[in-house]
């Protein structure tokens, strides 16, 4: 593993120069900008020799210095929760999470995490209280997720997830019949103005979000299709696929609907990833098949297993 610079300088080019310096140090580190103005806000950040303004604009010849805190102890302890590990090398994991189990501890989810599941495989990059992990499922999707094993193999895949060079599809069944064969969604998606635990289309402080669709059959009903994410807000394809008039079957949060008789969760399954390996660049490509109630569902309405 390469071992993760905790400091660094450098002289920012005209091609930065106009460029906030949040924007250009998070693009340059492959950290959110959150985190960088949390570096900048405690004077981690500085600019020919003196600490960053949190809007100062970059100039051709300035010198930035940048320093990373010292990791954060994590409190968090393994515990003996299997999940299944489709790839592992000593820069990240490639896990295939099942369906009800959270990613990370939160409020209301404080144990059985698929993060303290793997705590004894060495993840560790990003936050403290999810270290490794890269990006996340909902907790009733199933499917592959890669988590980190180290600080610069997180960098390099925030930062080959942000410039969207990470492929992740979906398998999704909506209710109803979607018209047409394939599509785009291109809905900006936020807070929810009224209820903060769900995302929605119309919001005051949306960003932009991209899903593509191509349907692989329709019947009593229903519209199994394989969906491609361009973004990754929370709850994306759930919230676009709703908003079109076409829920994801059982969400019963986004789709006001009783889940079918044969779910018990949401049919929504993250059946492939693609990307290139953070540490030697060859291209890597797992597929994860449809777990048993999904697939068994599918056959129940007569729809074939793709």
């Amino acid at each position: 593993m390469v071992p993760a610079p905790d400091r660094g300088r450098w002289e920012v080019a005209a091609g930065d120069a106009g460029r906030r310096v949040d924007v250009a140090l998070a693009a340059r580190l492959g950290l959110s900008r959150t985190a960088v103005q949390r570096l900048v806000r405690d004077g981690r950040v500085l600019v020919d020799g003196a600490p960053a303004g949190k809007h100062h604009v970059l100039r051709a010849g300035e010198q930035v210095r940048w320093e990373l805190p010292p990791p954060a102890r994590s409190e968090l302890v393994p515990e003996a929760v299997d999940v299944p590990i489709v790839y592992e090398d000593d820069w990240l994991l490639v896990v295939d999470k099942p369906a009800g189990m959270v990613v990370h501890p939160a409020p209301g989810h404080e144990r059985g995490t698929l993060v303290q599941a793997l705590l004894d495989k060495g993840i560790a990059g990003g936050h403290g209280r999810r270290p490794g992990v890269v990006h996340r499922l909902d907790r009733d999707t199933s499917g592959l997720l890669i988590v980190a094993r180290g600080e610069e193999a997180y960098r390099r895949l925030v930062a080959a997830m942000s410039a969207r060079r990470i492929a992740r599809t979906y398998l999704a069944l909506v209710c109803g019949a979607v018209p047409q064969d394939e599509g785009t969604i291109d809905a900006p998606i936020g807070r929810h103005v009224r209820d903060r635990r769900r995302m929605a289309v119309h919001s005051v402080r949306a960003r932009p979000a991209v899903t593509h669709f191509t349907v692989l059959g329709r019947e009593a009903g229903y519209t199994l299709a394989r969906v491609r994410l361009e973004t990754g807000r929370t709850h994306q394809i759930r919230v676009h696929f709703a908003a079109l008039g076409y829920p994801v079957a059982g969400d019963v949060t986004y789709g006001r609907r009783p889940v079918p008789d044969g779910l018990t969760r949401h049919f929504l399954h993250a059946a492939e990833l693609r990307f290139a390996h953070p540490g030697d660049g060859r291209e890597l490509r797992f597929e994860s098949p449809l777990p048993a109630e999904l697939e068994g569902f599918l056959e129940r309405i007569g729809l074939a297993c793709p």
